[in-house]
């Protein structure tokens, strides 16, 4: 996040051997993207037996904040699994505060638009689906009715699964939830309300079955650019990429940005961010996560420049770099 001439880097505070959130969301703060200052934690969890949905040992993962220029506050949304379920819950979370570096106030989590059909989706096709609840997974009956939304109809109750995720906020102030739902088969691109801490209600699936994860999105000369990455745990793949004219879609796939060495597993890395560079025209970073399984803790970081070859993004390789 770049506020007020400084960049502000939010993540979870990881240990060698676990994901899981003990201490809650750290925040580095930088004026030129190279130097940063250990600011501590942004967002404390609970101590341990507390019960609250963020208590110590719970899953806080990919956390995005973003400022709201109405409310003054700043808004940070994460994908939050509840202690001891594994990644069953599969919910937002919603924390708030008066300053970048926090502290961030919890406000909120769940399942996202509970009772609401997808905006590209037909009731009519709610109303068939229902009766495919039970067919057999992993059959070519089963794969149709999960990319035509089976999981949506079966999630309409409590709300649809919420994991992996990204905030995007448009040139018109307009802010969006985008995340892997669906068991992971599908993203949802949802809006916010005008102060960023909820749903409108309206939202769409973003390239159903297509099983991506780790989405960022980018917006250049009118066009809306999405690059993901499949679905293979902790190990690297080729980065996906979508392009769409409306935000709402349709969304186009295209081949993988990357090209070179190591372009099939993205360089060693996973796509979390698209920062635009400021003061500058067209000029976006490309961040992305290079896991460590055995040392959590030890996980880096790739940033890459965009560059645009044809009208399309392509992501090369570089020792080092600059703007």
């Amino acid at each position: 996040l770049l506020h007020d001439g400084t960049y502000y880097w939010y993540g979870t505070h990881m240990h060698e051997n676990t994901a899981a959130a003990l201490k809650g969301v750290g925040v580095y703060s930088s004026k030129n993207l190279y130097d940063w200052k250990n600011e501590g934690i942004a967002l404390e969890v609970f101590p341990e037996g507390s019960g609250h949905k963020i208590e110590s040992g719970c899953l806080i993962e990919r956390p995005k904040v973003i400022f709201n220029e109405k409310t003054g506050k700043f808004v940070m949304w994460f994908h939050l699994e509840l202690k001891g379920q594994g990644y069953k819950a599969a919910e937002y979370g919603v924390a708030i505060s008066d300053s970048p570096v926090g502290p961030f106030k919890f406000l909120h989590a769940g399942r996202s638009c509970s009772g609401i059909i997808p905006m590209n989706m037909e009731a009519s096709v709610v109303e068939k689906l229902s009766s495919s609840l039970n067919l057999k997974a992993r059959t070519p009956e089963w794969r149709a009715a999960m990319k035509e939304g089976l999981f949506v109809v079966r999630d309409l109750g409590k709300g649809q699964m919420v994991r992996d995720m990204t905030i995007f906020v448009d040139d018109d102030g307009k802010a969006y939830h985008v995340f892997a739902s669906e068991e992971n088969n599908t993203l949802h691109l949802a809006e916010l309300t005008d102060d960023y801490c909820g749903y409108t209600g309206k939202y769409v699936r973003v390239l159903p079955g297509r099983a991506n994860e780790a989405p960022a999105i980018f917006k250049h000369k009118g066009q809306y650019w999405l690059i993901a990455s499949g679905c293979t745990g902790w190990d690297p793949n080729p980065a996906r990429m979508a392009v769409a004219d409306d935000i709402w879609g349709p969304w186009k796939e295209l081949d993988n940005p990357c090209v070179g060495d190591k372009a099939n597993i993205t360089f060693d890395s996973q796509s979390t961010f698209i920062l635009p560079v400021p003061g500058t025209k067209n000029k976006w970073i490309f961040m992305a996560d290079r896991w460590n399984s055995k040392n959590l803790k030890d996980s880096r970081y790739v940033w890459l420049p965009i560059e645009f070859e044809k009208g399309v993004p392509v992501l090369r390789w570089y020792d080092s770099w600059n703007y």
